[in-house]
């Protein structure tokens, strides 16, 4: 099994998905492990003497006026978590639970949060496990950090709470330790704070949505592809020099996809024939330059979560010089915007395709084709149904696009009165990446559907490829209609588990 060495810097994206969607195993460097005690020296020393110190020797927030002796300070960072826990809702999902734990974890072994060396392994060894808190919906306004979604990993840790086990069943904490052998932590000064004090949730999502959204980027060129092919359209709009003169790299990089999937095409450059065109309409002239927009917010993105992915978050923090100093790094601002941004543009992408299948379906502009490619249109509905699912999928993502960092909610006595909504950002943004995979899927089916039914028409080979990988996965061709959900199913399942990409990449080679 593939291992994740954390030390105190240089976990990538890659770690991140190993841990999160392959159950990658942990190992703490030595590097981190001298780090983490380094750091544990001036937080004990801090803890030693009379002075207040925010987080070691002071309560939290709108409470960190209070100095708290000595005899009650394990009982204020167990207190912390536990009260924090306040999460409600749905589960979310393993994965996302994972790379929220496995980044606390990164940032913890940085050096900078005063957490012992046996609190890191303990984190660790649940990871190993397969051990997976229960983690709420909601419960984090994306400001000093995801609180309680990080609060409720952190209660794991004391043997408190649920968890669910590697067999997927959740069950108390302090039974799921005991059977792998785990000793619970009993936190000490600044610990609980520590562990509680991120924005590893909104950046785990972030960095799961960014891979899913490369290769639904490249998905979507295919799915524009096919559907010009199927409209009989021209692919000189495709040209390199074209885009060149609008150097957006983006927008260069969808054009090549298309022009590369559209290579020998029999279909092509018909729009001159029994129904004169000009120019192809927007949605199909214009593809490069939407997807090619969100390409270069994926980029935008994918900088930002680099730049977060490099940092240690938490209040206070020490540093290499021994103080230990409160900041405002916890703040989820730089993430919270291009979750948005690109829920934005997934969105975007999606109107764009539906506004393709629905050419595709409607008779009087899709050159030539069957009202709704159905096989006898009136007895025959075809794919007018899933045109709808379609739309109502683009009328959520809409709906999802609403910037939730536009918003904020004063918490904590007015002591936290501007937070970032960061987590509420990153959850819509995953309903929006699933609904994309669905609008591309309809948009995939009904386009092979079209170019089937070009008789007498080739259409290009990576094109064949496509239609004919789509058909082995069980997505049936034209013909009466039949119940159409496992059709449309198996088209999701092939697209978005990269098989779409794959068939088309077998005879393009890799797209941009």
């Amino acid at each position: 099994m593939h291992t994740v060495v954390v030390g105190t810097s240089g976990v990538t994206a890659s770690d991140v998905l190993a841990v999160a969607r392959a159950d990658a195993r942990i190992e703490l460097s030595e590097e981190a492990l001298t780090a983490l005690a380094a750091a544990r020296g001036i937080v004990d020393a801090l803890a030693a003497k009379p002075d207040p110190v925010y987080g070691v020797s002071t309560g939290f927030g709108a409470l960190a006026t209070r100095h708290i002796s000595q005899e009650l300070r394990t009982q204020l960072q167990r207190n912390i978590v536990r009260s924090h826990a306040a999460g409600m809702g749905p589960r979310v999902e393993r994965e996302v639970v994972r790379a929220l734990m496995f980044l606390r974890l990164k940032t913890v072994c940085s050096g900078h949060t005063g957490v012992r060396p046996e609190v890191a392994q303990t984190m660790a060894d649940l990871l190993n496990a397969g051990i997976t808190p229960v983690v709420h919906e909601y419960g984090s306004l994306g400001c000093s950090g995801d609180l309680a979604p990080l609060s409720h990993c952190a209660l794991t840790l004391m043997g408190e709470g649920e968890a669910e086990g590697p067999d997927g069943v959740v069950r108390p904490a302090a039974e799921l330790l005991a059977e792998h052998g785990i000793a619970p932590v009993e936190l000490r000064e600044k610990e609980g704070l520590a562990l509680l004090n991120g924005t590893d949730g909104m950046l785990g999502m972030l960095l799961m949505a960014l891979a899913d959204l490369d290769t639904l980027y490249k998905s979507a060129d295919i799915t524009a592809a096919l559907s010009l092919e199927a409209l009989l359209g021209t692919d000189k709009v495709l040209a390199p020099e074209l885009h060149a003169i609008r150097p957006h790299p983006g927008q260069g990089a969808s054009a090549a996809n298309m022009l590369a999937v559209l290579k020998d095409s029999g279909l092509t450059g018909h729009h001159q024939d029994d129904a004169p065109r000009v120019q192809d309409a927007y949605s199909v002239r214009c593809a490069p330059q939407v997807a090619g927009a969100g390409r270069d917010t994926l980029a935008h993105a994918r900088l930002v979560a680099e730049r977060e992915l490099a940092s240690a978050v938490d209040n206070p923090v020490v540093l290499p010089d021994g103080r230990v100093e409160s900041n405002g790094n916890f703040h989820g601002a730089p993430v919270a915007y291009v979750l948005d941004f690109l829920a934005i543009a997934a969105a975007d992408l999606a109107s764009i395709a539906e506004r393709r299948t629905d050419r595709l379906l409607d008779k009087n502009r899709s050159h030539g084709l069957p009202p709704f490619l159905a096989d006898d249109a009136g007895v025959d509905s075809g794919l007018m149904i899933a045109q709808y699912t379609q739309a109502a999928l683009v009328s959520e993502m809409k709906r999802l696009a609403v910037p939730a960092s536009a918003d904020s909610i004063p918490s904590s006595a007015m002591q936290e009165d501007h937070v970032s909504m960061g987590w509420s950002a990153a959850r819509k943004l995953r309903t929006a990446v699933d609904n994309l995979t669905r609008v591309l899927a309809i948009e995939l089916y009904a386009a092979t559907r079209a170019i089937e039914l070009r008789e007498g028409l080739t259409p290009a080979p990576a094109s064949q490829a496509a239609i004919t990988a789509l058909r082995k996965a069980g997505a049936e061709g034209p013909g009466p209609d039949r119940f159409l959900a496992p059709d449309l199913a198996a088209a999701d399942a092939f697209l978005r588990d990269g098989r779409l990409l794959a068939a088309v990449e077998s005879v393009t080679g890799p797209l941009a």
